[in-house]
């Protein structure tokens, strides 16, 4: 039996289309999936991601160990500050993409993809032989919202009573209120501005009540969770990054600090950067209004180069694209084709954000 987030029974009664994901019974959507990936371009939208996976690394070398499991550089990181990279095999592949916030001066919290919960802890408490370190799995102790868009601020304030409007992009507080202390945090999964609030399962189903009370904001599912970051180019486990796709060959070399003395998997990298990854992700856009989707076979002069790993008609800016790994060789311009069931379709090597993020700075 699938597992259910805390607010199982408020998606139940508003007819929310569930289905499972990462193990979890999790909605889809609750009116349709345009709806919803608009109300969070235009307005505002509440998603459950209660799923998500809470670690919390605590001791007197949690910065060294999580520096040397994480491949962003969380030297001396202001209190409260976060960041986003990854965690990687030796051979370079990736375990899991996360957020790292700095909690303390010896206390992070990781939160990583539900997917991935079981293997995740398994891996960090493999490599933390040696530390002077606590791993602690919260993940069936927290419940998250996310409430984004163009209109979150407010909605947070107004409607829940949280102050968040001094919070910068990528920082988090903890608050005491409602007779508990929780975590909120300026981060999403959309490209636009919003929050994320982790709290006892108790507040989050109070603060969605209070939410959908307000008339301020759209319940919204995975569905357009997923378009949402898919047209601004944010990757997802499993499609843009996984144990054999590396962040070098996924475009975030970035989140990635070749100049930190070590973390696991940086040799391997180092490497593959310096030499060049023999495969890419690239955008792709379709002529016409055929849907490429995850797996699907990407030529050139009838030579497979590639593979879809996510495709959509964009919502935002209706276009058919996709993101694919391909061959190195292939640069922005040049043509393609997609094949869908037994047709192929035009299309061009494009970026792969397809859409202008619209964080707030």
């Amino acid at each position: 039996m699938n597992k259910r987030t805390c607010l199982y029974d408020r998606h139940a009664q508003l007819g929310a289309f569930m289905q499972p994901f990462a193990s979890f019974d999790m909605p889809i959507q609750y009116t349709s999936i345009i709806e919803e990936h608009n109300a969070v371009r235009l307005h505002c939208g509440v998603f459950d991601v209660s799923h998500m996976g809470e670690v919390f690394v605590k001791g007197n070398e949690a910065e060294k160990f999580v520096n040397h499991i994480f491949t962003n550089d969380i030297t001396n990181a202001p209190l409260f500050q976060i960041y986003y990279g990854m965690m990687l095999y030796p051979e370079g592949g990736t375990v899991d993409d996360l957020l790292v916030y700095k909690m303390g001066n010896q206390e992070f919290l990781l939160v990583v993809n539900a997917a991935n919960i079981d293997k995740d802890v398994a891996w960090i408490k493999q490599n933390s032989e040696g530390f002077d370190v606590q791993i602690d799995d919260e993940s069936d102790n927290y419940s998250q919202l996310a409430i984004q868009g163009p209109e979150a601020e407010k909605v947070v304030e107004e409607a829940l009573g949280i102050p968040c409007h001094e919070l910068a992009f990528y920082t988090a507080k903890t608050r005491t209120q409602f007779g508990e202390t929780f975590i909120v945090s300026r981060t999403g999964y959309t490209g636009e501005d919003g929050f994320e609030i982790y709290a006892s399962h108790k507040l989050i189903v109070d603060l969605w009540d209070k939410l959908l009370d307000s008339k301020r904001v759209t319940p919204c599912g995975l569905g357009c969770r997923d378009t949402l970051r898919f047209e601004v180019g944010l990757p997802l486990y499993g499609d843009e990054l996984s144990d054999t796709i590396t962040p070098v060959m996924a475009g975030l070399s970035m989140f990635c600090k070749f100049d930190k003395p070590e973390f696991i998997g940086k040799d391997a990298i180092s490497k593959q950067k310096e030499e060049g990854p023999t495969s890419r992700l690239r955008g792709i856009e379709l002529e016409g209004n055929a849907i490429p989707r995850h797996g699907y076979k990407v030529l050139q002069d009838g030579k497979v180069v590639g593979e879809v790993t996510t495709g959509y008609k964009l919502i935002s800016v209706d276009k058919s694209c996709a993101v694919a790994l391909v061959d190195s060789s292939l640069k922005l311009g040049d043509k393609v084709e997609i094949q869908i069931r037994k047709k192929t379709f035009p299309g061009t090597i494009v970026k792969k954000k397809f859409y202008d993020k619209h964080y707030k700075k």
